[in-house]
């Protein structure tokens, strides 16, 4: 990869972190050298309105990378970094992309006319969600993972899916949210809880295959990765996200 060395905060032959734009740096990455991505970009939430968060009611306000207005085409986003992926992935690997019912029919018209195939929609459902302010709807308690390829097929580690529950493992996933324990070097709105990526990347990869977050936020992937052995490269332009990653990461 041609990447300026200031952008590399971590490098040897098993990890990497880049600090900028994925767009720019995705394009550097060599093509068909990704055994896996996993990718939880913006949901485009963040409209100023109320939610609660530990009991207390906040605005929903997760950053200027979530907000609709700072992009000038939310789909053309979308499918310009699905397209990138596709691009890099090898032939028989797989993508999982986080979404929720704001930009999921966005992220599944990118995959179809990328020319990914989706295996599976996961529901992560959440063991404590937050209560609703409005009276008026049901209590939202899952997010959707998507799981695609690129229609050549891909690997699945079904024996070690099976001895979770002695049992062939459901698109249901009832996994707790992120614990102290993995918030003590800072925390991202949108963190997603250790154990969630473990499945994931135990269920679609081998060791020493090299797994890409183009979203690191506060690095999970790479620290699930460092911890399975598997070869990570994250990237994050939030400087202090990336410095929240670098801390959990060393």
């Amino acid at each position: 990869m041609n990447i300026p060395k200031a952008n590399i905060y971590y490098q040897d032959d098993t990890f990497m972190l880049l600090k900028g734009d994925s767009f720019k740096l995705l394009k550097k990455i060599t093509p068909k050298s990704i055994d896996m991505i996993f990718a939880d970009p913006p949901y485009f939430l963040s409209n100023g309105g109320p939610t609660i968060s530990c009991g207390k009611i906040v605005s929903v306000d997760k950053g200027s990378w979530d907000k609709k207005e700072n992009y000038d085409d939310i789909y053309k986003f979308t499918k310009t970094w699905i397209k990138e992926a596709y691009r890099l992935l090898k032939p028989n690997s797989s993508i999982w992309i986080g979404a929720t019912h704001h930009n999921l029919f966005d992220i599944k018209k990118a995959l179809d006319e990328v020319g990914f195939k989706i295996i599976n929609i996961i529901i992560w459902k959440k063991v404590d969600p937050p209560p609703l302010i409005y009276k008026n709807k049901f209590r939202f308690s899952y997010e959707f993972i998507i799981w695609a390829d690129k229609g050549n097929g891909h690997f699945f580690d079904y024996l070690a899916m099976y001895q979770i529950n002695n049992s062939e493992l459901e698109d249901v996933w009832i996994i707790p949210a992120v614990t102290k324990n993995e918030k003590k070097y800072g925390y991202h709105p949108t963190q997603k809880p250790e154990a969630l990526l473990e499945r994931i990347i135990k269920a679609s990869t081998k060791e020493h295959d090299v797994v890409l977050d183009p979203f690191m936020g506060s690095g999970t992937t790479g620290i699930v990765c460092k911890r399975l052995n598997r070869l990570f490269i994250g990237i994050e332009k939030d400087n202090k996200y990336f410095d929240i990653a670098k801390r959990r990461t060393s």
